[in-house]
């Protein structure tokens, strides 16, 4: 290989390296998927993933560099969004990937799920008939920030932490699927535990609104990116 050749190579993968080396922290994985769901601040972020802002803000900057995410002064505070929309799809191909090399991602959900008694999820294929059939009624138990950022067209929003206040809400004759950030987020299996306690007939989906974006399904509002 000429020494001109060698030196095109090199340059390209070191660009490649760069998208590798912002993914390389378990924390900024999950930071992209929080931005999944739409744009949040600095300080969200931050109480979200449980991280000082300081140290959010720093993960966020690594991000940035690597062209993933942008931020926009809004007042007094920075908000963060995804690139576009690829950055959500490559982040779903990586945790997809995980799951189908690596046998230690469904023991580690496994044990988790099965130690607070979580139901299995309603199979994705059944549930979009059912939802297209309006034969439930679809839950979003995420912060209302992310519903409204985007959703399942047809969910009705109620956060898990004002779920127990706001139960009569739902219909009482009609089965209820609650969804949230995708297979490993615990809100909709909080949010089915407590639904059940109260005797109604409730169940967990694991598609994230960009999942069942990638299966066809409607999302509103309509043109959101997420």
């Amino acid at each position: 290989m000429t020494t001109a050749h060698r030196q095109f190579k090199d340059a390209l993968y070191e660009q490649f390296a760069r998208v590798g080396k912002a993914l390389a922290a378990p924390r900024r994985l999950e930071l992209l998927d929080l931005l999944c769901q739409g744009p949040r601040t600095v300080e969200a972020l931050a109480n979200e993933a449980s991280l000082s802002v300081a140290n959010a803000s720093q993960h966020l900057q690594t991000l940035r560099a690597a062209r993933l995410v942008e931020a926009e002064k809004k007042g007094s505070y920075v908000e963060y969004r995804l690139a576009d929309e690829e950055v959500c799809r490559m982040f779903l191909a990586l945790r997809g990937l995980a799951e189908h090399r690596l046998a230690e991602v469904e023991q580690v959900s496994r044990a988790y799920f099965a130690s607070r008694g979580a139901m299995e999820p309603v199979g994705a294929e059944e549930l979009l008939r059912r939802v297209k059939a309006g034969e439930v009624t679809l839950l979003d138990v995420r912060p209302a920030e992310e519903y409204r950022a985007a959703h399942i067209a047809g969910a009705l929003s109620i956060p898990v932490g004002e779920l127990k206040a706001r139960i009569r809400e739902l219909p009482a004759d009609r089965d209820v699927v609650a969804y949230c950030r995708g297979p490993y987020c615990v809100m909709a299996v909080e949010a089915v535990a407590l639904l059940r306690k109260r005797g109604l007939r409730a169940h967990r989906m694991e598609l994230s609104v960009a999942e069942w974006r990638a299966r066809g399904g409607r999302i509103e509002p309509k043109g959101a990116a997420r």
